[in-house]
């Protein structure tokens, strides 16, 4: 087993390595005294955990009261292998659904850099560094996710950019000692520092609001936990959201939080939630179990305090009950982080899942997974909260602990069903950053000027529309790309055989008139000798067959869209408008009609028009083509008529 063993613990090593999630921010803080020398950084270390506890304890007052989507802000000593960074503190937090957590911790990060001057601060998500995302357009133009590679710090409560003229390819420890030696010049602008600090200005303030109470009905073992551990309705809302069939199961048979059946006592309890959680609970449909016993539906506010209060238990149920089966077997999310390190490292050589050898090999993997240090962390860490409910249930309780308290009222819930308007208050925000930035930019004096893609914007809604026809014709000339319309350079052509398409469209044709013939004709078999040609004489003719091919052709066209309307929807030119009492055409007219071209320009323009009015204002395929040409078209001054 010694030779197989490597495998595994490679993997171990190598899982800091693997794909980030999606829903979770990192967080690195480095104290500057790990950048001294060795015995200073010998020193550092002892302080490290002191320096932890010192943290921790100066964001108390904002994080005693608040509750984390999933986990709480927390900081860890860096592991003895991370050889190539200076000792220093790190976490991650992951906030789901809730955005609000991530920018939470944000400005608790920056609240630690002002109240610690001597260390500085790195924080990332999936998205990299997210925070230059909030200053995009105040950012200078050689920035980009590529060059802002370990650049991007907080000091001091400001954000700071390494320059690039100053270190080109910086490592973690270049930066931090050019943080320390020369903080005024990788301050970031104050364009970007207004931008960035503009995003948690209302924190800690925002932190509370976040914060909904609602009244629930709930089993009393639900109630009692709720008094001891509120913190532990998050852990119940994550299960209830992200439940499936496993721990359906569970929330059937209720038999840790409705042992008693269906006379188990109720109580009426005020509970503390954040939006996102509220959210989450209220808007999913979910049907009682049968063993779950809900009052009638005439009162549709008792009725209401009962179903949240169900889902709330059913949470809790199906959290206990996974977490507990998880601990015992010492799996849960380290042990499928681990499983899936190995397939990518190829440990399974590509074996089909179930065979003879695949078992053995997860049988070898399971073995040193449980002989290894993550087990018993990660038996722990799912154990935790079963203990804890376990310990607190032990508790005597009843019922008449929670009927003599006052309850008060739900807060409104209006936010949850009147969010557009906050929506469209950032959306003009940003719309106005952008606005600033083309005129800073020159952006729009460039669309002003006359260019080959078509003509200018005309101000006051005045807007020359037998330009669009000619804009159109320029503007599908050219090559696209995601860099937008470009004049092809070189472009490669198509190799068409024209003759062999011809004659290939003619053998098809020609069989299937044939075939219609046929089958309205009534000639014998002694009229097949007409049907008989020279060989030579298709030699001779290809010209006169390539005519007749194509008048045929065209006639077929014609007469497939005579029997249709689309004919009729097209502008001819010079075609006068019709009146009102106007009747049917007559059969000279329809003949005219095929006669008459039809006016592609004014079809182009009217089409456009069409689809632009239909919009109503909004974003649309017309108003984006004609942005894309340098036209903008005013809006139809008779919509409010209407």
């Amino acid at each position: 087993m010694a030779d197989s063993d490597p495998a595994p613990a490679s993997v171990l090593s190598q899982s800091h390595r693997s794909r980030l999630p999606d829903d979770t921010v990192f967080y690195s803080i480095f104290p500057d005294s790990a950048l001294s020398s060795a015995s200073a950084a010998a020193a550092a270390a002892d302080g490290l955990q002191s320096l932890r506890l010192r943290i921790l304890a100066s964001i108390s007052p904002f994080t005693s009261s608040y509750l984390w989507q999933h986990q709480p802000f927390s900081l860890s000593l860096s592991p003895p292998s991370a050889a190539a960074l200076p000792l220093h503190l790190h976490g991650k937090l992951r906030y789901g659904d809730n955005l609000e957590d991530e920018w939470f911790a944000v400005f608790l990060l920056f609240h630690i850099s002002r109240e610690f001057p001597d260390l500085s601060v790195r924080v990332w998500d999936t998205d990299g560094e997210f925070l230059l995302i909030e200053a995009a357009f105040h950012l200078p133009r050689w920035l980009n996710p590529e060059t802002s590679l370990n650049r991007v710090f907080i000091r001091r409560g400001d954000l700071h950019i390494v320059p690039r003229d100053r270190i080109a390819s910086p490592s973690i420890v270049d930066s931090l000692k050019f943080l320390v030696g020369n903080g005024d010049e990788s301050r970031a602008g104050e364009a970007v520092q207004s931008a960035v600090k503009a995003r948690i200005a209302g924190y800690p303030e925002q932190a509370r609001r976040n914060m909904h109470r609602v009244r629930v009905r709930v089993p009393v073992s639900v109630a009692q936990v709720l008094r001891h551990e509120p913190c532990l309705i998050s852990l119940a809302v994550e299960g209830f959201y992200d439940r499936d069939i496993d721990s359906m199961k569970y929330a059937a048979r209720m038999d840790k939080f409705l042992s008693k059946g269906k006379v188990e006592e109720f109580v009426l309890v005020a509970v503390t939630l954040s939006r996102a959680m509220y959210a989450q609970l209220v808007q999913q449909t979910f049907q009682a179990p049968k063993c779950y016993p809900m009052p009638s539906r005439s009162d549709p506010r008792a009725y209401m305090e009962a179903e949240l209060g169900m889902k709330i238990a059913c949470g809790f149920e199906m959290m206990y009950q996974m977490r507990r089966r998880e601990g015992l077997e010492g799996k849960g999310s380290t042990w499928e982080a681990y499983r899936e390190s190995l397939e990518r490292s190829g440990y399974f050589e590509g074996l089909l899942p179930g065979s003879k050898e695949y078992r053995r090999l997860m049988e070898k993997a399971e073995e040193y997974y449980k002989n290894s240090s993550l087990f018993s962390k990660a038996s722990e860490m799912m154990s935790s909260p079963v203990k804890c409910i376990d310990e607190i249930l032990a508790l005597p309780h009843s019922a008449d602990d929670f009927r003599n308290q006052e309850v008060p009222p739900s807060d409104d819930d209006s936010w949850l069903y009147t969010g557009e308007d906050e929506l469209n208050s950032a959306l003009l925000e940003r719309q106005k950053e952008m606005e600033l930035y083309d005129g800073m930019h020159g952006k729009k004096q460039k669309l002003k000027e006359p260019s080959d893609t078509g003509p200018s914007n005309h101000s006051n809604g005045d807007c020359d529309l037998s330009n669009i026809a000619k804009t159109m014709e320029s503007f599908v000339h050219k090559v696209s790309s995601y860099k937008g319309a470009e004049v092809p350079d070189q472009r490669d052509t198509v190799d068409l055989d024209v003759d062999r398409f011809f004659k290939d469209m003619e053998s098809v044709l020609g069989r299937h008139e044939m075939e219609v013939s046929s089958s309205y004709g009534d000639a014998g078999e002694g009229s097949s000798s007409d049907m008989d040609f020279d060989e030579s004489e298709d030699a001779t003719d290809d010209e006169d067959k390539e005519d007749t091919f194509m008048d045929s052709y065209s006639d077929a066209l014609k007469r497939e869209l005579k029997s249709s309307t689309l004919t009729r929807s097209f502008v001819r030119a010079n075609e006068k408008p019709l009146k009102t009492n106007q009747g049917a055409s007559s059969s000279t007219q329809d003949m005219d009609e095929d006669f008459t071209p039809v006016d592609a320009d004014v079809n182009l323009v009217k089409s456009l028009l069409d689809s632009f009015s239909s919009q109503e204002g909004l974003p649309g395929p017309a108003s984006n083509l004609l942005g894309l040409m340098g036209l903008r078209l005013p809006q139809d001054g008779n919509e409010g008529k209407k």
